[in-house]
Order: structure tokens, then C-alpha cells, then sequence
């Protein structure tokens, strides 16, 4: 089992309902395309204070973000 999860939480993910993370999935291809995916889709339709990227761990993937630098990192 491959792990999908988030490193930590920032408003925009804590008001996303439907995240419905952390998940496993059988393979590990199929856990770093969803987590690929849910970052874009955050990157995409969050509020834009942070840019969201994906780490390999032992068992599987976490998304993280950093302040994006069109805030200025405020």
C-alpha cells in the first residue's frame, strides 16, 4: 500500500470537504498520479497564498506547500 497525505493544512484545505485525505492506493503509480492530480487541482482553485508540491516519502507521497511568491511570502 502506497500512502497520499498532507504534510500540513492551510485554510483553503481545512474548507475542502471532499480532499478525503489521507488515502491508500495498491500501487505506487497510482498513488503519485492522485497526488500529482490533487496538487495541480490545488495549485489550480485555491486562493493562490500558496503554491502546493509533492514529496516522495518511504510508503508513498505528501503534498506540501510553500508561500507563493506572489504574496511575498506574508
Amino acid at each position: 500500500m502506497y500512502g497520499v497525505s498532507l504534510a500540513k493544512e492551510c485554510g483553503c484545505i481545512k474548507k475542502d470537504t471532499a480532499l478525503g485525505l489521507p488515502k491508500n492506493y495498491e500501487s505506487r503509480a497510482e498513488a503519485e498520479l492522485k497526488a500529482f492530480r490533487i496538487a495541480n487541482k490545488m495549485n489550480k482553485e485555491y486562493c493562490k497564498k500558496h503554491r502546493f508540491h509533492v514529496d516522495e516519502v518511504e510508503n508513498g507521497f505528501v503534498i506540501d506547500f510553500d508561500y507563493s511568491c506572489k504574496d511575498g511570502g506574508q
